[in-house]
């Protein structure tokens, strides 16, 4: 919990009492259902909460944004996020009940209010939302087919509105066919030895009508 208020000093008592309680559900509920590998349950904040919360190093999202969690798994980066902007809106989707599971009773126990979850593909989803945030669940040309048309039209945000992506590794091949894309190195926010490699991907995507 430490590494989160290293990071993130301006929290509110209830943003730190939820951030506080993340690490007793999981443990809790990934003893019933594993969502989260041994290794990473131990490392909760490192690897996944303030992972997740890399994007609000790159955008602040700002009161009444709708956000799109895509392939959400235990929950990340939606509920972190969901509990630093908690007047935002968070659809968490994943197309395994058993994962979503998990998510709805963190959710409950935290009490977050601004988290919705769905059971289902991607492309089954007909709303639009200003992002759509992911964790590496596929291959960037794979991800925009996924959601494409489910961008917002109004911009609110002086970044663009589109695909907000949490990736590792060398991403030149699969990102070069994308001339509006921006890679931020999450080492550039954090100096834990873990982000060396990490990194957050904005692809712009045009609303279509």
């Amino acid at each position: 919990m430490d590494l989160i208020l290293k990071y993130f000093t301006n929290l509110t008592d209830d943003q730190i009492s939820k951030f506080k309680q993340l690490e007793a559900l999981y443990q809790d509920w990934n003893l019933k259902i594993n969502v989260v590998s041994r290794k990473d349950i131990d490392e909760l904040y490192l690897r996944h909460v303030l992972h997740s919360l890399g994007i609000a190093k790159v955008v602040k999202f700002k009161d009444g944004s709708k956000i799109l969690d895509v392939g959400t798994g235990g929950g990340f980066p939606g509920i972190p996020l969901a509990i630093l902007f908690p007047n935002c809106s968070f659809h968490l989707v994943d197309s395994i009940a058993k994962k979503l599971k998990v998510v709805d009773e963190v959710v409950e126990g935290l009490g977050l209010t601004n988290v919705k979850t769905t059971h289902s593909r991607v492309e089954e989803i007909d709303d639009t939302y200003d992002f759509i945030v992911s964790r590496a669940v596929a291959v960037m040309p794979t991800f925009v087919h996924w959601v494409k048309g489910k961008i917002a039209k109004q911009q609110n945000h002086e970044l663009k509105n589109g695909i907000l992506y949490l990736k590792g590794g060398d991403l030149a091949e699969e990102l070069q066919d994308y001339k509006t894309v921006t890679i931020y190195n999450l080492s550039d926010f954090y100096t834990e030895d873990f982000y060396e490699t990490k990194k957050l991907v904005h692809l712009p995507l045009k609303y279509r009508g």
